[in-house]
């Protein structure tokens, strides 16, 4: 093990746990209790960098000496925001909207070094683009994914993938919550080589 830091993750995101498991080195999750909504003007980057942030801040006092891990997704198209849908007439509504069009997922990273008190960010943006899809074929991929927890209503580590025609991204990871290229960075910039 390159490091006897202690490595939390300030998620309940499934998804994000996934994630962090990829890269082999033993974590614990915290929820942060953060409130997610944006500030008036604020461009979805700058909401996602904000709120990764905010999140590893969040539970910090929890874990005076380890080293803490926030990451935010904001998605958007033609300016509107596409948070999670939460139900079936909503995520009708955001394929609608991208069928055929474009979605930025920014999704950012923050490390937080609880002990010294350093914070490192990155921003990752992530570009879809949409096949352009009938009502039918929305309403039977919703019927069987029910992505009713994804920003953009689809899990691209799914059958979602059907729905795109193109992802640009240096981190295929940033578009499922966590870029893990920037977050190992951000580690070994740390001092926890994961290949140490």
């Amino acid at each position: 093990m390159p490091s006897t830091r202690q490595v939390v993750l300030a998620s309940s995101s499934k998804y994000r746990r996934g994630l962090l498991e990829r890269l082999g080195i033993p974590f614990e999750s915290a929820h942060p209790h953060v409130a997610e909504a944006p500030l008036p003007g604020e461009t979805p980057a700058a909401t996602a960098l904000r709120l990764a942030e905010a999140k590893a801040r969040a539970v910090a006092g929890r874990f005076p000496g380890a080293l803490i891990i926030g990451s935010d997704q904001v998605a958007s198209s033609n300016g509107v925001r596409l948070d999670k849908p939460g139900n079936h007439e909503n995520a009708v509504r955001q394929l609608s909207l991208v069928s055929g069009n474009t979605a930025l997922f920014d999704t950012a990273v923050a490390l937080l070094d609880a002990k010294s008190g350093h914070l490192a960010t990155r921003a990752v943006p992530c570009r879809v683009s949409f096949h352009r899809l009938s009502s039918e074929q929305i309403e039977r991929y919703l019927r069987i994914e029910q992505p009713y927890d994804c920003a953009g209503s689809a899990k691209v580590e799914g059958l979602g993938i059907t729905l795109i025609a193109r992802i640009d991204t240096v981190d295929p990871t940033s578009l499922i919550g966590l870029p893990l290229i920037a977050l190992n960075e951000l580690l070994r910039d740390a001092g926890l080589d994961l290949l140490g």
